[in-house]
């Protein structure tokens, strides 16, 4: 057997020997040791396992421009931020959304804005290069609609200007087209408070001008009015004249029924949705509606966001930085599969410890999801500490696997979640995240509507999460999922791969699809998976990992292409397992660039962003993927070698 080479100092990856035929190498199981003890020490005393959520710096400038406009900006968080800010600029002076990507418009905006706040002269090296490519790339007026509402609520852009969006729509019944349930949760959360502040019209003092960053280009031409964005936007145009106009009764409902819909979602915690956008609009527009700050709906907001927020000690000084979203729920259901994967019983106390605070989190009260079911009774779980209100189906499903791993009694809580997941079908097959037949496609068309995805319409990752659940729970024979299983053999690609909607992208598609059909009786031998197969090893670097950069989700070229990374090679990895093939050549490879590049302490470096919010849009960087789908790649691989159940030859 091979013997590990001493380790390189911390920041290094060990260098070890390679992989061979030996299926129990003393270096591959030295590597899922020391991840499995690196993870368990991570856990919190509670129970519970969350990894930093990391994804642009939009979160960071839009903390201080809202601070700014409530009030209550301080020097001192201003320029933690500010410093936060600077470290994430990019050469040519812009801002990503991702690691390693391009710069973009309307997020180099807002960091430009914040960094105005925090004192930094336009003449400045940093700002005049950040300056030249906002005007290079079309400058204020090519921004997205957020970034001209930010730029509108400082008197920066003309509230005329800006697409409306009527507080009336919270009073239309859900039966009504255009009523806020038929967007995801995600942005009627969001457009519901936004509603309220595009009808105020607010303008406070930001202190500076921005003609900097104004080119003499004009807006772009309406759509073809024949078409159906063209429809929409003359459809807008009217909703803005009623806008100039709106008063009397009405206008006073809608503003008082939509204060009422946000109070009525805020979480305990303080947030709306556990998430970033609705939680800094909500805060706003109901200051705007009279609000004081001592309020107590208010000073929870305002608190809660401190939860949110992550602080570092630098060379340069402190930093603090926002997280859009927390995911403890969901990095504590894998956690407690990976750590079974690398062979802990289901009575171990960090199990049992896990699993009794996840049976705590689970939800039963009725959220927004049961506008569209309403006979479906309550169960499930959600992603963050405190979100009642939308429990979503891919959590569910991984904390219904992660429970059966431990020794915590669950089954009237598994049962309550699978009648509500089973519930939450949609129509066509598949499940959607939050929501159930959410698919209103045409209001993506909306000109307001340009800040990434606004419905939940099923998707493969989320489904197959679901199927390799249920079919845990004996249901692998039952008519919802033969349905699921042919609705993903559907939505398999031309290229046999499936496309991932909540992580990056058709490796994380693939990942989740194999195993779960699997599970859900297809023999290895289906051609669909044997397709699937075929698409991993054809895309595996030459370096024997797996990588796909997040511009695969606006351009083909990049599918399947990208630097390796220890998530997208576990994914590949748990895929060629669950079809048999764990013991080839290409797993061999995988395994060994996982050993190769694990740190001293046991976890992987990863500053590639694998997760994704909306594809082409918001990106997210899990702090937790790079341990917890390594350990479970490494523990279900070795597993099978040892016991000779995984050892078919690649096609």
């Amino acid at each position: 057997m091979t013997e590990l080479l001493s380790p390189k100092p911390t920041g290094s990856v060990v260098t070890a020997p390679p992989v061979g035929g030996d299926t129990t190498s003393d270096v591959a199981r030295e590597a899922l040791r020391r991840a499995r003890d690196h993870l368990l020490g991570l856990q919190d005393d509670a129970g519970w396992w969350k990894g930093d959520l990391a994804t642009n710096v939009t979160m960071d400038a839009e903390d201080l421009l809202l601070r700014q406009f409530l009030g209550i900006r301080t020097a001192e968080q201003t320029e933690e931020s500010a410093r936060w800010i600077r470290s994430q600029q990019r050469p040519d002076g812009s801002w990503a959304t991702f690691h390693g990507g391009p710069g973009d418009l309307s997020t180099t905006i807002e960091a430009y804005l914040a960094l105005r706040l925090a004192g930094d002269a336009p003449e400045a090296p940093h700002m005049a290069t950040a300056a030249a490519f906002v005007r290079d790339h079309g400058g204020l007026v090519a921004s997205r609609v957020f970034t001209r509402f930010w730029l509108a609520l400082f008197g920066h852009w003309p509230w005329s200007r800006l697409p409306a969006v009527p507080p009336e729509l919270v009073l239309l019944p859900p039966w009504v087209p255009f009523n806020v349930y038929d967007f995801a949760c995600w942005a009627r959360q969001t457009i519901v408070p936004l509603s309220i502040v595009r009808a105020l019209r607010p303008v406070r003092d930001l202190g500076f001008t921005v003609d900097e960053l104004r080119t003499a280009a004009v807006p772009p031409r309406p759509p073809r009015l024949l078409s159906r964005p063209g429809v929409l936007h003359r459809l807008d145009r009217l909703a803005a004249g009623y806008e100039r106009i709106a008063r009397g009764p009405l206008r006073r409902n809608a503003l008082r029924r939509a204060a009422e819909w946000i109070v009525a979602r805020q979480e305990a915690d303080g947030s709306w949705g556990g998430i970033q956008p609705p939680w800094v609009y909500s805060l706003m527009a109901l200051h705007l509606l009279g609000y004081p700050l001592d309020h107590p709906v208010l000073r929870s907001g305002l608190a809660g966001l401190e939860r949110f927020t992550v602080r570092e000690q630098t060379p340069d000084g402190p930093m603090r930085w926002l997280e859009a979203c927390q995911s403890p729920v969901w990095d504590t259901a894998l956690a407690v599969t990976a750590l079974s994967d690398a062979g802990l019983p289901a009575g171990h106390p960090a199990l049992t410890r896990a699993g009794t605070w996840l049976l705590a989190e689970e939800i039963r009260v009725r959220g927004d999801w049961a506008v569209r079911r309403p006979n479906t009774p309550a169960g499930g779980w959600a992603f963050e500490f405190d979100n009642d209100a939308y429990a979503d189906t891919d959590d569910t499903a991984e904390v219904i696997m992660a429970l059966r791993r431990t020794n915590v009694p669950a089954d009237p809580a598994v049962l309550r979640a699978t009648r509500w997941l089973l519930g939450m079908q949609c129509r066509d097959g598949g499940w959607a995240a939050f929501d159930a037949d959410n698919t209103r496609e045409v209001l993506g068309d909306l000109p307001f509507c340009d800040f990434g995805e606004v419905i939940d319409p099923p998707s493969a990752d989320v489904t197959a999460h679901i199927v390799e659940a249920l079919a845990a729970e004996n249901f692998a024979d039952t008519v919802p999922v033969r349905r699921a299983v042919a609705w993903l053999l559907r939505a398999q690609e031309p290229d046999g791969s499936w496309f991932g909607r909540w992580g990056a992208n058709h490796v994380y598609g693939t990942g989740a699809v194999v195993p779960a059909l699997v599970a859900a009786g297809l023999r290895p031998g289906h051609p669909a998976i044997r397709r699937a197969v075929h698409w991993l090893v054809a895309h595996q670097n030459p370096d024997g990992g797996w990588g796909e950069d997040l511009r695969s989700y606006r351009d083909p070229a990049w599918v399947g292409r990208g630097e390796s990374t220890a998530s997208q090679t576990a994914w590949a990895l748990l895929a060629l397992h669950a079809a048999g093939h764990g013991a080839g050549e290409a797993a061999t490879r995988g395994v060994r660039w996982l050993v190769d590049t694990q740190r001293p302490d046991g976890g992987w470096d990863e500053p590639q962003y694998t997760g994704t919010g909306f594809p082409g849009d918001f990106y997210i960087n899990y702090g937790l993927y790079r341990l917890v789908f390594p350990i479970s790649a490494l523990g279900r691989i070795l597993d099978a070698r040892a016991t000779g159940l995984d050892a078919e030859a690649l096609p």
